[in-house]
């Protein structure tokens, strides 16, 4: 039973980590009813190196782009790629000199039913009213090769935001880039590239902090992650493939509406679990 519900728990962390509803607290919420059997240091690990699987979605899909060290591009390309690869570590530098030293103060303090329902809320009606204000004005970024250094770092800024456990990394970004001129294209692929360090750092410093916490990581548990992550890989590479179709046709009010929902029946299950324990 344990690794079915890591199975389910993959599914649900390659449908969410894309789409901008948020990966962690649909696994916070998920864990409430699928619980695995373990101790709260791993499944606060386990969290966020689940994504990982789904990071390294992106890194296949996009191999060719992303590989600097391709011998059939020509030099104009391989300095592209160099240049997209400095405008995602640009784009990163808010998120470890703010994210680092509040790492575990987030954990003990917001993964939390109501504070992610509350996330869920807010950034779902800013969905909802960017979008609009969005189809008033041509975007002013169409092609991610032309993004300016100056453009990457500004998202990162804003990714900042996205250490709420509720707000969503992808939906954050997305926004962000979208209120800076963007194109939605642009701004979901660029939030694709920018997760593969982010993610990768994250689910390092995860790793440590669960070694040094005094748990031992048995094999056990090694497996049950890794069925977890294999699933989110396989089913990431469907729904990026869904998204950036998706896109091309629809704007994210629909997530936005999601979110709203999805938020005030968390406060609602909240709610009677206070009351009824």
């Amino acid at each position: 039973m344990e690794f079915i519900k890591a199975i389910i728990l993959g599914i649900i962390e390659g449908i969410t980590e894309w789409l901008p509803i948020s990966s962690t607290g649909h696994l916070i919420l998920a864990d409430e009813f699928i619980k695995l059997k373990q101790p709260t240091e791993f499944m606060n690990m386990f969290n966020v190196v689940i994504q990982l699987g789904a990071i390294l979605a992106v890194v296949v899909i996009y191999f060719k782009k992303l590989n600097p060290f391709d011998k059939t591009k020509t030099a104009r390309e391989t300095q592209l790629t160099w240049q997209l690869w400095l405008k995602v570590v640009i784009a990163c530098i808010p998120a470890v000199v703010v994210g680092l030293p509040l790492d575990k103060w987030l954990d003990a303090h917001f993964h939390k039913f109501v504070p992610i329902a509350f996330m869920l809320i807010i950034y779902g009606v800013a969905f909802i009213y960017i979008e609009k204000w969005a189809k008033t004005r041509p975007d002013k970024l169409v092609n991610l090769d032309s993004m300016p250094y100056q453009f990457a770092f500004y998202i990162g800024l804003i990714q900042v935001l996205s250490l709420m456990p509720g707000t969503s990394r992808s939906g954050v970004t997305i926004l962000g880039a979208i209120i800076l001129g963007a194109s939605r294209f642009v701004a979901a692929e660029f939030t694709f590239f920018l997760g593969i360090p982010v993610m990768f750092g994250a689910s390092l410093l995860k790793v440590i902090n669960f070694m040094f916490s005094g748990s031992g990581f048995s094999f056990y548990q090694f497996s049950i992650l890794f069925i977890a992550s294999l699933t989110a890989f396989l089913v990431s590479i469907v729904v990026i493939k869904f998204l950036m179709d998706y896109i091309k046709k629809h704007d994210f009010t629909f997530f936005g509406k999601y979110r709203i929902v999805l938020g005030v029946i968390i406060l609602v299950y909240a709610g009677i679990s206070a009351v009824f324990g």
